[in-house]
């Protein structure tokens, strides 16, 4: 079963898009394990106080809370890191983010501008 990490901006995204994640996952990678750092849960908490609309219980009910990777303190780096070391895509449209992952060998789902998933990998 493949696993997905999420990033806050990348839910953002999907749910601006109004894409069902699973329905548009099951396109790109099957049925996965949806993944989500502590640290990017506090991110979408924090989001959720200047936006409503985030649907952070779905969030809540489809994802397991993943512990970051030891010694690391900025969520851009755990992603990169879990990433990596488990070949993991991560669901973000930051385009610093998407960058590092592939000069990393790491890998990722966009939501696009015509709102559909697209998985890129190395």
């Amino acid at each position: 079963l493949e696993c997905v990490l999420i990033d806050a901006c990348g839910w953002a995204a999907l749910v601006d898009a109004e894409l069902n994640i699973d329905i548009a996952m099951s396109k790109i990678v099957g049925k996965p394990k949806y993944l989500l750092l502590e640290k990017v849960k506090q991110e979408l908490l924090s989001l959720s106080k200047q936006r409503r609309g985030l649907l952070l219980d779905l969030l809540d009910k489809k994802s397991e809370l993943v512990k970051a990777p030891e010694g690391l303190r900025h969520t851009d780096q755990m992603l990169l890191e879990l990433s990596r070391e488990n070949r993991w895509p991560v669901l973000t449209v930051d385009r610093k983010l998407k960058e590092r992952l592939i000069n990393t060998g790491g890998s990722y789902i966009e939501v696009t501008s015509k709102n559909v998933l697209r998985f890129i990998q190395n």
